[in-house]
């Protein structure tokens, strides 16, 4: 029977077809492991800079900031969190 390329496929379709069957079977293999690896990844936390809570200096610190507390409570409780005897005298 005669086709449009002549009596039969010469070597260079025969390693066309191989090629491309190859190409074709690695990308659907590709494809499964990439669907199999999206579905079962695990969630990754937040990025840990605005996860991070903050630390009991820096609620102190923000409460004096914002005038929920004077200078004096500041200076004890920032003592008392570090482990200092809290200052009892003035400035």
């Amino acid at each position: 029977m005669m086709y449009w390329y002549g009596n039969g496929m010469s070597g260079w379709g025969y390693a066309l077809m191989t090629v491309s069957m190859v190409l074709f079977w690695a990308l659907v293999i590709l494809g499964v492991v990439a669907l199999i690896r999206y579905l079962t990844r695990v969630p990754q936390p937040p990025d840990s800079a605005s996860a991070q809570r903050p630390t009991p200096e820096q609620v102190l610190a923000e409460r004096l900031a914002h005038g929920e507390i004077d200078e004096q409570e500041y200076r004890n409780r920032l003592a008392a969190l570090r482990g200092y005897p809290p200052s009892t005298g003035g400035s």
